[in-house]
């Protein structure tokens, strides 16, 4: 027990490094902000977003505004842990950690192959130090960085079993939660996505989440 106390404190240590780290990134000129970080939350369950919008900066964490309470009430429902449980309980990543700005059609702007390839080095780092049990990627970008995936019927409502860097974890995708989308609200979305919210409220290393104090 103590071995493991241990060897946990360090990679505590580490991922507070980490953070650190991430939130003086400046690899991208093209990005109109800062790294977004929900902070360095010690946890086997991480969930990853696409990129933050424009307020995320702002406010200082990821999905902070629309889509964000769209998303904590599909865990307060079928999880039942409010925002605060989940920010406390559950490390949040992004294929992109800056809000990449506006396209010319004045949409958020996709982040560009060699911008994804930038960040791409933060996540595999904190796949290596949490050693996660379970992955949530939200919305396509953040599932095809794992899987293919052409449609989202065909991945939404499903686990998988996936390795990246030499550590194997459970991944279950979700939706993007944007209200700009309304695949989530009919059906087959709104059914698969009640699927999909059932195994991970189902899964062992959300029960174990559930039953933690938040430090």
């Amino acid at each position: 027990m103590e071995l493991w106390m241990t060897s946990r404190s360090l990679d505590q240590n580490r991922l507070v490094r980490h953070v650190s780290r991430l939130r003086r990134c400046r690899r991208c000129p093209r990005m109109k902000s800062t790294p977004v970080s929900g902070g360095p939350i010690f946890s086997k369950v991480m969930l990853i977003g696409q990129a933050p919008g424009p307020r995320e900066p702002m406010l200082g964490r990821p999905f902070a505004h629309t889509a964000g309470q769209t998303l904590f009430r599909w865990f307060e429902r079928f999880c039942g842990m409010n925002e605060t449980a989940v920010r406390a309980k559950i490390y949040f990543a992004a294929v992109c950690r800056c809000f990449p700005g506006k396209s010319t059609g004045g949409t958020d702007r996709v982040p560009a192959p060699d911008e994804i390839r930038n960040c791409s080095g933060w996540l595999n780092e904190e796949i290596e130090i949490l050693r996660p049990k379970l992955i949530i990627p939200v919305g396509r970008l953040a599932i095809g960085q794992f899987i293919e995936c052409n449609k989202l019927e065909t991945v939404i409502g499903r686990q998988f079993t996936v390795d990246r860097g030499g550590r194997t974890f459970d991944l279950i995708p979700l939706p993007h939660p944007s209200g700009a989308s309304p695949w989530h609200k009919i059906s087959p979305g709104k059914e698969l996505l009640g699927r999909a919210m059932g195994k991970i409220a189902r899964h062992s290393a959300m029960k174990n989440l559930a039953q933690r104090k938040p430090r």
